[in-house]
Order: structure tokens, then sequence, then C-alpha cells
């Protein structure tokens, strides 16, 4: 037997070799490893570092359902070699596996990020023999155990983390017990094994339109979190579960059983699965908020924007509603430019003389709409000074697109011999280098003939299943699918690294870090209401960097002065995404608007290298009072947000600031008519907002 151990960025690693040379996942965590722990009546039965899925092989054990252990051969692979090694991001570690009977190699990888208590995994089959391997499932990363820190029974320390996403109802997380998600102990600890599971996941390529790829678990007894996201941005699952006395988490992309995946691996081919990323720290939200922030700047694509924070606006929100024409832009492009805004994005009817929903796919633009060309239009925003954009749907192609019926049918997603299409609407299918060369031309048209700095990337439609044309599977089709769409955007940036595109899915149902490993901005949402979108504002940080989370700002015609207050405080510790007919609101409003993307620009720079923290925990939309800050070395800034609470005062904790002695003020507006104290013995920023419906921004320093 050989144990090896890993200690790297404060988490603690612990690899077992048994004398049978199978390879034990014993510890993964911000605790040290306590060997007692492991003394249960089975030992270290499961513990496997991988778990993967062969059609035509028998799985032994008991009572697994359709849970993901004990997976052949994944139950009978063999230790082959390690190699551990530093790289550019930090240490790294590739175990190799081996099943013999099938000669099916398995590697798992482990990437640290130096400084940052996060892991990226994923793992790399080969099919080393002679017949081809028809793969189920295969896990990214995979930990028995997760409950065995401390002493307490699983069922009183801990607690699930579950982040529900939907349209217009983005972020929104929920904890749960053990008890309340059915995995209870119901039979002794030694014996604990059950068909339960908890289970979350994504079926088609909306990644996120009913829960975001992410999770977390708390041990209250020890105080710690481990927490995950699965970064693809198509079919992808989680679960937690029991095997043999120990509660597991296991993560991977698309599966047979959830997504209609399977993958013919035939001899001498690789596949490798997505990748997944975890962390473990002590604390709560505040401390793995704080390390999901450093790793996604750490891994996403090097960019101007990230560093700028340009300020945009876009005239779809409670403006324009999609019913752009020159004679509406050009004076709403004068009032950006007086509020201070840097980028100005056309969005979506420029391309259509009329009702365009079911029609786009050629993207030229309407000389009804625009009778002195889209060019005119484009050249009069860089007149004054800001970038021009334009709102794209680059993925699909409407029933009635005139361009629709002349290509063939592998253009498409297809199933059962029919093209797949949702809400009037086709797929594109981006392994096809045709679809390529017509993406491809629409940004370089854009680019060069209009000058284009700003692509709004839209996506409204759910394919579902995937595409069985030149696919093992309908899922295999999509997963080729995503992949592709992801090499495109990579050679996109490659061609015009300047430019600006946003990821934008209805709103925030393409959350997931595939994408925002590339995309520099992301919107959040299509709510609105100004008021409900305090909550997903205050938890946006813990989806994706600040200076990537896109709020709407969208001031009321018929507004008042809380009202625009409320709006800007939304969105001045995130990216503005400004709207709102400025052309129809009062000067003293309009004043206010401007006077907020004023300060927006004195502390953006603070923005993109803060971290956040939530005083009051994740928001719920019902929540009368909510909170959210950015925290640097030497200063805070903390939004707060009054929401038809009976009282007019708040307690906010700032538990990383107390003892010290802190300068407050209102940031904005600098008229604030609010009172607040500071109390450096609790730790503890006293507010008063006297509105029912009001919000301020505070900073200390």
């Amino acid at each position: 037997m050989e144990r090896f151990e890993l200690h790297e960025n404060g988490l603690n690693l612990v690899f077992e070799v048994t004398d049978e040379r199978e390879i034990k996942f014993l510890h993964f965590s911000a605790c040290p490893f306590e060997k007692s722990t492991l003394d249960s009546a089975d030992g270290i039965t499961g513990f496997r570092l991988a778990e993967v899925m062969v059609s035509g092989l028998d799985r032994p054990g008991e009572r697994h359902g359709t849970k993901y252990v004990r997976t052949a051969p994944g139950y009978r692979l063999k230790y082959q070699d390690r190699k551990d090694y530093r790289n550019e991001s930090g240490r790294k570690l590739e175990i190799w596996m081996t099943d013999e009977p099938t000669g099916l190699s398995v590697c798992s990888h482990l990437q640290f990020y130096d400084g940052i208590a996060m892991v990226r995994s994923w793992t790399v089959l080969e099919n080393r023999g002679v017949e081809p391997l028809g793969v189920e499932y295969v896990s990214s990363f995979a930990l028995t155990g997760i409950e065995k820190d401390g002493l307490m029974d699983p069922d009183e320390k801990l607690e699930v983390g579950i982040p529900y996403n939907a349209w217009q109802k983005e972020l929104l997380w929920s904890r749960y017990t053990m008890d309340e998600l059915g995995m209870s102990v119901s039979q002794p600890h030694e014996t604990r094994r059950s068909s339960q599971t908890i289970s979350v996941e994504n079926t088609g390529n909306w990644s996120t339109k009913q829960h975001l790829p992410m999770g977390f678990l708390k041990n209250k007894e020890m105080n710690t979190m481990l927490f995950w996201q699965i970064e693809h941005n198509g079919s992808w699952y989680w679960e937690i579960s029991d095997e043999d006395g120990h509660l597991y988490l296991q993560l991977s992309g698309p599966t047979e059983h959830q997504s209609h995946w399977w993958k013919n691996l035939k001899p001498g081919e690789c596949f490798t699965s997505v990748p997944v990323s975890i962390g473990s720290v002590y604390g709560d939200i505040d401390e793995a908020g704080a390390q999901l922030t450093l790793y996604r700047r750490r891994i996403r694509r090097k960019n101007r924007d990230n560093e700028t924070l340009s300020v945009i606006f876009n005239d779809y929100m409670n403006c324009l509603w999609g019913d752009p024409t020159t004679e509406k832009e050009i004076p709403l492009i004068d009032k950006a430019h007086e509020a201070g805004c840097e980028y100005f994005c056309v969005d979506c009817g420029w391309y259509s003389d009329g009702f365009w929903w079911d029609g786009v796919g050629e993207w030229l633009p309407s000389d009804k709409r625009f009778p002195g060309g889209l060019r005119e239009v484009m050249d009069y925003i860089r007149s004054k000074g800001m970038i021009p954009g334009v709102w794209l749907e680059l993925e699909v192609m409407g029933i009635r697109c005139p361009k629709a019926d002349r290509v063939p049918d592998d253009w498409y997603f297809m199933r059962h011999g029919k093209k797949v299409y949702d809400r009037s609407r086709y797929q594109l299918d981006f392994r096809n280098p045709e679809v390529i060369a017509h993406a491809d031309e629409v940004i370089d048209r854009l680019v060069r003939d209009y000058g284009v700095g700003y692509i709004k990337m839209d996506y409204n439609i759910e394919p579902g299943i995937g595409t069985e044309i030149n696919a093992d599977s309908a899922g295999d089709g999509l997963l080729g699918h995503n992949r592709a769409y992801l090499a495109w955007l990579d050679r996109v940036f490659a061609r015009y690294p300047e430019l600006i595109i946003e990821n934008c899915s209805s709103g925030g149902l393409r959350m997931d870090y595939a994408m925002l490993s590339r995309y520099s901005i992301q919107s959040t949402s299509d709510q609105e209401d100004y008021v409900r979108y305090a909550t997903i504002a205050a938890n946006a940080p813990m989806a994706l960097t600040p200076e990537q989370a896109a709020i709407w700002s969208y001031p009321l015609t018929e507004g008042d002065r809380e009202e625009v207050i409320f709006n800007m405080v939304n969105v001045l510790l995130l990216r503005i995404h400004q709207s709102g007919h400025l052309v129809n609101i009062s000067e003293e409003r309009s004043e206010l608007v401007k006077e907020a993307i004023a300060y927006y620009k004195e502390i953006r720079r603070d923005i993109r290298q803060a971290l956040p923290f939530w005083p009051l925990g994740l928001s719920k939309y019902r929540d009368p009072w909510v909170s959210m800050g950015l925290r640097t070395e030497k200063k805070d800034y903390i939004a707060v947000w009054r929401r038809n609470s009976q009282g007019e005062r708040v307690t906010i904790p700032v538990h990383h600031r107390r003892g010290q002695e802190l300068t407050v003020k209102c940031g904005y507006p600098q008229e604030g008519n609010c009172r607040f104290a500071w109390n450096k013995e609790s730790g503890e920023l006293t507010v008063e907002l006297p509105e029912r419906i009001s919000a301020r921004l505070f900073e200390c320093r």
C-alpha cells in the first residue's frame, strides 16, 4: 500500500494505492486529513477517483439504482502511474488507471492555481483495446467521504446549496438539510446505501435554464464550505448520494440516462470530459465567493473590456423594446452620450421591416427602419465618441428566413429525420463548416462594413437533447456542437481581440464558465421589475465576476427620484447596461443618471480587482432588505436596498472590518438624505433609509 498527500493553496488531498492496485481518493478539504474518519465497517470500499460506465458490462453491488457508483469498468480500474509537476498556472497532478479486460485507459487531471483554493478537474479516456466501447457516463470529478470531517451526524451538520435559475428569476440560492432533500440516515452508518440521490442537471443547449451548474456543501460543525462549478455550455449533471456508509459528490457533463449522451469510443480514440472546478475553504459564502472570483479571473480570456469596464447603453429595456429606427435612435444616442455612456448597442429588430421573430438569419439591415442605412446610425454613434453595437442571434435561423430553405438539412439539428426547431427558429449546427462560414461572414460584415465594436449575442430557443446527424447519439451531437461553438468563438476573438461580445440567452440562461471564460460580459436577466432586480444584482457575484455581470438600469418615464437611484444602485458594483427612455425623463432624474455613471467611472478600477461579500446573506426575492459589498485592501463598497420594509433601519454586519476605524460616506447619491453610523467594536454599519422603496451605495475607507 502507498499513500501520498498534496497540500496546495490551503487544500489538503490524500490518495492511496492499495495492494490490489486500486487508486483511492480519500480526502479533499480545507480540513486536515483524519484517518479515524474512515474507520467504518467497509473502510474505503468506494472512494474511487473516477467512475466510468461502458455498455454491456455488469455492475456489482446492491441498491445503486441509477446512481453512478460501482460503475463498470469504473470499479475495476487499476492504478498505473502518476505525474506531479508545475506549469504556468500552478501544480498539476495526472493519475493514470487502466481496465485490462477492455483496454480502456483513464487519466484524471487535477490542475491547481497558485494562491487559489480551487482545482480544475477533468478525465480523459483512451480506448487501447481492440473493440469499440460504448461510454454511457464518465465523471469529471468524484469524491467520497464528503461528510466525514467532524463528529456530528451528517443530518445535523450538512447543508446543501442549490442555485435555481430561470427566465426573469435568475440567481436564486436555497439551502437544504440532508433530510429536506431525502438523504437523511435511515440505516446503520456503516451499511448506508440507498437508491436516493440529490441530483441537479441540465439537458439541452440552454445550460442554465433551471439551475446554475454550481453547488456547495456547508459543514456547520467544521465551518467549512465545499463548492463547485461545471464549466460546460450544454448538458451537465451532478449528484450527491451514499455508498458503503459515506456520502459522495460526483460532477460530470452529459450522461446517457439524463441527457441522451452515448459515445462509441473506437480503438485508438480518446474522449475528454467537460472540465469542472472544486474548492474548499473555512467559512461560508463570502470565503467561497472570493475564491470563485479569483479563479474565474484566472481562467478567462485576457481582454481589455474586463480592465476598462466600459459603460454600455442598450436601447431595449423600458425603451424601444425591439423597434429601432433612425428617427428614434438619434435623440437616444445624444442622451446616452450626455449621460456618459461609452458604447451604444442597437438591440433587436434592426434587420426587419416589421415583425422579425421568425425571419431572422440573414442579418441584413432594414432600409425601412434606416432610410439612410444602418451605417448612418453607426457613424453617428462614433461621432459622439461612443462605439456602436448591434444585437444578434447567430445560432438560429427563423423558419421564414429567405435563406432557411436554400441550405441543406445538415446545417440544422436533426432528429428522427426532421429539422429541430423551437419558437419558430431552427438550430444551426456549428460542427458544419458551411455554418461556420455563414457565421463568420455575418461577423466580418458587421465589423468591416458598419464599424461594429460590440455585439449582443442572444439565444432564445431550447433545441433539446441534440442532433442525430454525424453523431453516436443525440447528446453526442449536442456536445460536439457545444465544443464547436466555443472553438468558433476563440477564432472570432483571435481575429478581433478588441471586439466585445456579450453573452445573452434570454437574459441569463447560459451563465456558465465555458462561455464566460471567453465572453467578457454576461447578461444577467430580462427582469422588468427594477425592485426585484436588486436580488439578481446582489447575488450575481456568486455566479460570475463583478466585472462580467451586466445589470440593466432603466429609469421609468413616469418615475421619481428614489426610483432612479434604486435603478442606478442596482448597477454600480457590477457592469452598467444603461437603458430606459432617457429622452423622456426629467432633467433632475437625468442628472442622477449622469452622477451615477460619473461615480462608476471613479470606482471601476476597484471593481475589477475587488472581492464580493454578502452582509445579509444571499438574497431572496421577497427579502425586505438586501445588501452586497465589494472589498479591496483598504476600501469597501456596500450597496443597501430597502424593499417595503416596515422599519427604516437595518444593521449591516461587516465582520472583516471589525475593530477598524472606518470613514463612511454615501457614495451615491451624494445628496443621500439618509443616516448611517459605523460601530467599530461590533463591526456593524447601521443604515436608515426613510423611503419604503429606496437604495444607497456606501463607501467605507
